[in-house]
């Protein structure tokens, strides 16, 4: 499991290690990892570190020190190393030091040329998008060379992934210690290209966010006993479709049938049910005992009593679409059993009485909000989907594809994420894992091209098998 931790808990950390160790030590600690990471790139690329031409974007913190003294490291390997300072006049004095007796220099403009850049601008510190002076240099930076980010692309909110202006895109971050959240959230993540971990011996607690792996998913995802019949591996019952949607129906239950129910119960409209038996002729049409419930996919408007009467039942139930409209927080923080809430960025605005816009830029407060506020989980759908519950670390979904913002996709995921709820997983791993194999089976599918929200249903058992294959 990938783990990122707050830069509150990152700083106590470095502190406590700091007073323990020499002056210097830990910064020293980071720049060799970092020197390390570009070499490794540029002889990916050009076969060497001698004759490289390396810039260095330097701000006035540690991590402006940190670019410094990795570029002195690369300057005794033979680059050539050029420093281009946000303020010349609150350059990092040792780090100067140590880049100008290993040859390298500094230069108030940046060079047209290079071969790698280093970004040193900002910390994990910084708030609001890069300022104007460092925003200029970043704007300059050489056409086709590579950008390595100092533990953070500058301008990238490290707690959020928020982008409050320019910022700047990296290939590769090398992070020191620990991943910091907004490397993992969009859209931060984005920014953040391949991430690299540098260990400089800090000590961390719980984390504020976790990726799940291959490996935690197989242990979470259900396996039949010899002794199982369809109604132990767990009946889903589906509340989804209606006469303009039938195919939500037919996407709901296809999404469950393949995520490992035992048996799915379908309650609807006659077209719908027509619809769901013609495809899936294994479906149980008709309300009746079930382990879970899917409500919401293409349910239009009319119908809040169903949902409320469901919510009322002690079964846990996960809320999609059309059934999260007017819910009633109070009432979902009086149940008892697990609640699994699915929305994409403007089902939260409205669920949280906000606009889109803010919740797609502050996507992990947001899904924050939602699981506090609703006393449920929150499966917050999107380029990067979260899923947070009770307080714990916020699941950061690894998986995926732009491909998967095709309609019906978000229907398949709510069918498989209530198979896993029927299953017996809490709400939280049910979202977890649902997504993760929907991201997985939406890239299988796509494989780079365009598909449907059928074929992501399709692959979902081949994504099962990667996973159970490590």
């Amino acid at each position: 499991m990938r783990t990122a931790y707050s830069v509150e808990t990152v700083r106590a950390a470095e502190g406590e290690l700091m007073a323990r160790l020499p002056e210097g030590a830990l910064m020293q600690r980071a720049a060799a990892g970092l020197a390390a990471a570009c070499a490794r790139l540029l002889i990916r690329r050009r076969g060497r570190v001698y004759g490289a031409r390396i810039v260095l974007l330097v701000g006035p913190g540690d991590n402006g020190g940190d670019a410094l003294y990795a570029g002195a490291r690369l300057a005794r390997r033979g680059a050539g190393v050029t420093a281009v300072p946000m303020d010349p006049a609150r350059m990092h004095a040792g780090g100067l030091a140590a880049l100008r007796a290993a040859g390298g220099r500094v230069e108030e403009a940046v060079p047209a040329r290079a071969d790698l850049v280093l970004d040193g601008l900002l910390g994990i510190g910084g708030k609001g998008g890069l300022r104007p002076a460092a925003a200029a240099l970043a704007e300059r930076l050489p056409h086709g060379a590579p950008v390595v980010a100092v533990d953070l692309p500058s301008g990238v909110d490290a707690d959020t992934g928020e982008v409050a202006g320019p910022a700047v895109t990296a290939e590769v971050t090398v992070a020191f210690g620990a991943y910091k959240p907004g490397l993992l959230i969009d859209p931060g993540a984005t920014l953040a290209g391949a991430l690299h971990l540098v260990d400089i011996g800090l000590s961390l607690d719980a984390p504020d966010v976790e990726v799940l792996q291959h490996a935690d998913v197989a242990r979470l995802l259900p396996v039949p006993a010899p002794s199982s019949d369809k109604y132990r591996r767990g009946v889903v019952g589906v509340v989804a479709g209606s006469a303009q949607y039938p195919g939500a129906a037919v996407l709901a239950v296809a999404g469950a049938l393949r995520g490992g129910a035992g048996a799915v119960r379908y309650v609807g409209p006659a077209a719908a049910a027509d619809a769901v038996l013609a495809r899936f002729p294994e479906t149980l049409i008709g309300r009746g005992r079930v382990q879970a419930w899917v409500v919401g996919p293409g349910l239009g408007d009319g119908r809040a009593g169903e949902v409320a009467e469901l919510l009322a039942q002690d079964v846990p139930v996960l809320v999609d679409a059309d059934g999260l409209r007017g819910l009633d927080a109070g009432a979902l923080r009086d149940r008892s059993a697990p609640t699994l809430l699915t929305p994409h960025a403007g089902e939260a605005a409205a669920l949280l009485g906000t606009d889109r816009r803010a919740v797609e830029s502050g996507r992990l407060a947001a899904v924050r909000q939602l699981a506090e506020l609703y006393g449920a989980a929150a499966l917050l759908k999107g380029s990067t989907t979260l899923v947070a519950a009770g307080g714990g670390p916020v699941r950061v979904n690894p998986t995926g594809t732009g491909w998967l913002a095709t309609a019906g996709s978000g229907d398949v995921l709510s069918g498989l994420a209530g198979a896993l709820l029927a299953a017996g997983l809490s709400a939280a791993d049910a979202g977890a894992v649902g997504a993760y194999l929907h991201g997985l089976a939406g890239r299988r599918a796509a494989s780079g091209a365009p598909m449907t929200a059928q074929e992501i249903a399709q692959a979902l058992p081949e994504a099962w098998r990667d996973v159970r294959r490590g």
